[in-house]
């Protein structure tokens, strides 16, 4: 009976052992909205109407990493009131009236992205834009994509050690996700309530397809160097 409960004791250990191994090798890179070197660029450009350039600088993201396996996952996030289209206050105005469909404030809104994994191939160098692809689900003022479905995202991820773009170590990320339909998350004047939005909707300048594209710098403080022992020392 000892015997088996020795045998349990030793099992829990190593399975606490494993955990705290495969927490300890996470790294956490963060995206700072506030730096004012990010970018959110969605460009929509119709055949037969208007090209619209929608921009924002206050991209925050988390990225945890798992440097053993050359994996991780992310989350971002870019407040609405933030983002401008074609540097016009009337233009930002009615996206803003689009993407809320006027049943929230602006402020109450933001556009969030999770990656729920990335893989990157053991050959990343350092200094070297590695390609990457993946998936990643977009949540827009509250509302998924109409089908569920996550949108590809393709890209590169940079390593930049410290010392070669400020002291932090750096992941310089650029990502992109083409044919995006803002229609099958409700950003149009089709679900927006308003006599003006019913004039736009009769009168479609801008196209329901556009392309995203982002541009980061997520920083993590360097690894603490450990001081390696002197076996002469007494």
């Amino acid at each position: 009976m000892r015997i088996g409960i020795l045998i349990a004791a030793l099992g829990v250990l190593a399975t606490l052992e494993e955990a705290g191994s495969a927490i300890a090798k996470e790294t956490r890179f963060s995206v700072n909205p506030d730096a004012g070197n990010n970018a959110f660029t969605a460009v929509f450009d119709s055949a037969v109407g208007e090209r619209i350039t929608a921009v924002s600088s206050a991209v925050g993201c988390t990225l945890t990493v798992d440097e053993q396996r050359f994996e991780g996952r992310a989350v971002c996030t870019v407040p609405l009131p933030s983002i401008r289209v074609d540097n016009d206050d009337t233009k930002s105005e009615h996206f803003r009236e689009w993407a809320t469909n006027k049943k929230l404030e602006p402020t109450a809104c933001t556009f969030e992205l999770e990656i729920p994994r990335v893989t990157m191939p053991a050959t990343m160098k350092e200094k070297t834009p590695t390609p990457y692809t993946t998936e990643g689900t977009f949540t827009l003022c509250g509302r998924k994509r109409d089908d569920g479905r996550p949108e590809r995202i393709t890209g590169t991820v940079t390593y930049l050690p410290p010392g070669s773009y400020g002291d932090a170590r750096t992941l310089r990320i650029r990502a992109r996700v083409a044919h995006f339909n803002r229609e099958r998350y409700g950003v149009s004047p089709k679900h927006t309530a308003g006599w003006l939005a019913r004039v736009q909707e009769l009168a479609p300048v801008v196209a329901s397809d556009g392309t995203i594209d982002v541009s980061l710098f997520a920083t993590s403080p360097a690894p603490e160097s450990v001081p390696s022992e002197d076996t002469h020392q007494p």
